[in-house]
């Protein structure tokens, strides 16, 4: 799969988040339902930079441990603008970044499924999908970004 590597500046993200692992059985359930509850409550979310959606993994575990906080929201202009969301910042740096259009659920799967093969010198300070304005909620424009050392 195909990927350029861009600089990118400090983001601040405000959602709803969980904790899982790719290993835990109920990982596709728990990123499912806050997509859910994202779509119910995106309105909600004050100080948007645009209308792009982003699912961002980050606090990644030890290896041991495998465990990652998933945050399915936005951008936003300030930090601490919205009591009742997690607020996360996706770090200024260097990302390696895919791009592809298709299926919301199934060509970002298939897309994940290429990237862990792909060899890349990963830093896990925050790797995340972010939903063009395109996206219906089926199928759109993707950029998914892998941070780097």
């Amino acid at each position: 799969m195909n990927y350029e590597i861009v600089e990118l500046a400090e983001k601040i993200v405000a959602g709803k988040a969980a904790v899982t692992s790719n290993s835990s059985p109920d990982m596709q359930e728990k990123i499912g339902n806050l997509w859910q509850t994202f779509g119910a409550e995106a309105g909600k979310i004050a100080d948007r930079t645009n209308k792009k959606a982003i699912g961002l993994y980050c606090d990644y575990g030890t290896p041991a441990a495998e465990d990652y906080t998933v945050l399915i929201g936005c951008q936003v202009e300030n930090k601490n603008s919205n009591p009742g969301f997690v607020q996360k910042i996706i770090p200024a740096g260097r990302y390696a970044k895919f791009v592809l259009s298709g299926d919301v659920v199934s060509d970002v799967c298939k897309a994940w499924n290429e990237i862990w093969n792909t060899p890349l010198d990963r830093s896990f300070a925050a790797d995340f999908e972010e939903y063009q304005e395109d996206c219906d909620g089926k199928k759109g424009t993707i950029h998914i970004y892998i941070s780097l050392k």
